[in-house]
């Protein structure tokens, strides 16, 4: 078997090509971590002039306390609902705008837009459009024989945080769905159709088991996205309320962190949460990539 092998001029050349990557990770990622991990081993008053070395006093704590364990639930929900209605809202509209010709590009564009628009933004953008008081869903709802409010019901606060930060990332998966649509062979749904398959079939039976190396890179995104980068979006909208019932691991680490000045707790949740969502990839690359045709 042969293999293709890259030569460089210099023998410095790979390192100092590498070397942009290998900072911004050690500054970025590694000295953050590092920092975070040493920190959630201590103690230390609100204006950090005493430090006291207390172990894993602080993760003991940690799983104690009823509100981080409320915290934990909450989160798998946000997670999990996020990421179903992202995807399937996604895949729903790549799947009509492979089907256009003459404007898919125009409805590509359009699609695309939300994700240049910031967390916090649109977090305000969906607070506005839920507001019990001036929102125009609420009216239409309350016309519906529903009475929306956030403020009040844990549900409807949940709702509206998954429907924002759902609504941020679908720009998102629609790309890798729609370029993963065009990339499947027309032959085989030409042929199918011959066959009688109709057009629910085809894509139960075709397009989709297709599109599961797509799927599942877009999962494990997700999953990621929604613990990690929602934060913007929970504290324009809700700020972790009403009673904690919106209240993420993420959200909480701020929350302690920086409101209460709880630096070795709000560490020890950061290093809790970093080694969550990498118990899930693993998870995920372990035991659901089995089920996935490259």
């Amino acid at each position: 078997m042969q293999t293709k092998r890259m030569t460089f001029p210099g023998r410095w050349l790979p390192y100092a090509l590498l070397a942009p990557q290998v900072i911004v990770t050690l500054i970025f990622f590694i000295w953050p971590s590092a920092q975070a991990l040493y920190m959630s081993l201590l103690r230390e008053d609100a204006f950090g002039l005493n430090t006291t070395f207390v172990g894993f006093v602080n993760f003991t704590r940690l799983f104690a306390d009823g509100t981080y364990l409320n915290s934990l639930s909450v989160t798998a929900v946000f997670a999990l609902g996020t990421t179903l209605l992202s995807m399937s809202a996604a895949l729903l509209l790549a799947a009509n705008v492979n089907r256009m010709l003459r404007s898919r590009n125009l409805y590509t564009t359009l699609l695309v837009w939300p994700y240049a628009v910031a967390p916090a933004i649109a977090g305000v953008l969906w607070w506005f459009i839920f507001n019990p008081s001036i929102g125009i869903v609420p009216y239409v709802l309350e016309m519906l024989g529903y009475r929306w409010n956030h403020r009040t019901s844990g549900v409807d606060a949940m709702a509206l945080v998954i429907i924002a930060a759902a609504w941020k990332q679908i720009a998102y998966n629609f790309l890798f769905f729609l370029a993963g649509l065009q990339s499947i062979p027309q032959s085989l749904i030409e042929a199918a159709a011959i066959d009688g398959a109709g057009p629910h079939k085809r894509f139960w039976a075709i397009v989709f088991p297709l599109l599961s190396p797509t799927t599942f890179f877009l999962m494990v995104v997700n999953v990621v996205y929604a613990m990690f980068d929602t934060f913007g979006v929970i504290h324009a909208t809700t700020q972790g309320g009403p009673a904690q019932t919106t209240n993420t691991l993420v959200y909480k680490v701020y929350a302690d962190g920086f409101v209460g000045l709880n630096l070795g707790s709000s560490a020890a949740q950061s290093v809790i949460l970093m080694a969550i969502v990498v118990a899930l990839t693993v998870v995920q690359f372990r035991f659901i990539e089995r089920r996935i045709n490259y």
